[in-house]
């Protein structure tokens, strides 16, 4: 199956990668007042966001999905209902990972040509800046498996359950995230909004 062997090949992001990503993001960070206000469903002229603000936003959140998705090799491989829900990803998958550097690229491009651009909707820039928010984040279970890479036993156990764990909130985050923002509503993610809300100004 398609995604069996995306999954068993080397498609996990390089550290330098993840490392200049999580850099960038908290030296910007640290230059943002602690509280903002919430920001509220709108296009620049209306109360609700109108189609192209849905469509952009829906998107954003395929990227740390996609970014992410080798932490659901455990998972994927033994339940038939997921495979099938993410099979029909399976190119766009592979389109992504098909260069190494094509996670940080579209990071910047979010973060400098949507975050930072005014001309957008903050609705399109809270969205976009959760999904980077929510992809930073990746660089903690990516550097625990670096860190201890257990073969079998206990730690194995636990590596799959954490592994499991990340993908399964990648996965309901994709699902609630697009699923609002086609229906004009304004997802917030649990332990990024917040951190969305600081660096949208």
């Amino acid at each position: 199956m398609a995604i069996t062997h995306l999954l068993s090949t080397n498609i996990t992001p390089s550290l330098f990668t993840t490392q200049l990503k999580h850099s960038l993001f908290r030296q910007r960070a640290l230059l943002i007042c602690p509280k903002r206000p919430t920001i509220r469903a709108q296009s620049k002229n209306n109360d609700a966001a109108d189609g192209p603000d849905r469509l952009i936003s829906a998107i954003t959140y395929f990227y740390p999905f996609f970014d992410g998705i080798q932490y659901g090799k455990y998972v994927i491989t033994q339940f038939a209902p997921i495979q099938t829900l993410i099979q029909p990803l399976v190119p766009a998958i592979r389109v992504f990972k098909s260069f190494p550097l094509n996670g940080l690229l579209i990071f910047f491009t979010l973060y400098f040509v949507v975050v930072r651009n005014n001309n957008f909707s903050r609705y399109v820039r809270f969205n976009t800046m959760q999904a980077i928010v929510l992809d930073v984040l990746l660089i903690f279970p990516d550097l625990l498996e670096r860190s201890f890479n257990p073969k079998d036993g206990l730690g194995l156990d636990l590596m799959m359950s954490f592994d499991s764990t990340v993908f399964l909130f990648l996965l309901v985050s994709l699902v609630y995230g697009s699923s609002c923002c086609l229906l004009g509503q304004l997802p917030r993610l649990p332990i990024v909004a917040e951190a969305a809300d600081r660096q949208v100004l």
